[in-house]
């Protein structure tokens, strides 16, 4: 069973109760990035209400969720392509490895031929 964590988070003068079951320094990490950019907003534009901050914090937070969804799963494709060729590769050494052990095996029997 999940441990349930109570956190408090304090975002611009707000406190709000959270239970999660993340890592407690974890949640008020992402409280104090929350907090922190809706200040950045509100000092720079102070007529912005709080919701106008908090929309422009999310609308940014999702817009930064999707790149980083959109990269990981761009390397996630470069990976799979880069496993693929892995195994192409090593495909094609054991047969080389097959031929290499053929022709050694032929060279014997011609030399024993020749000595014979």
């Amino acid at each position: 069973m999940t441990q349930k964590n109570k956190v408090q988070l304090k975002i611009c003068g707000a406190t709000y109760s959270i239970v999660t079951e993340d890592d407690p320094e974890y949640v008020e990490s992402l409280g104090e990035l929350i907090d922190s950019e809706m200040r950045s907003i509100s000092d720079s534009s102070p007529s912005l209400s709080l919701i106008q901050c908090a929309i422009l914090v999310a609308l940014d937070q999702a817009d930064n969720c999707k790149k980083a969804t959109a990269a990981a799963d761009n390397l996630r494709a470069q990976i799979k392509d880069y496993i693929e060729d892995a195994a192409r590769s090593k495909i094609e050494v054991d047969v080389e490895r097959r031929e290499i052990d053929r022709l050694n095996r032929e060279i014997e029997k011609l030399r024993n031929k020749l000595n014979g």
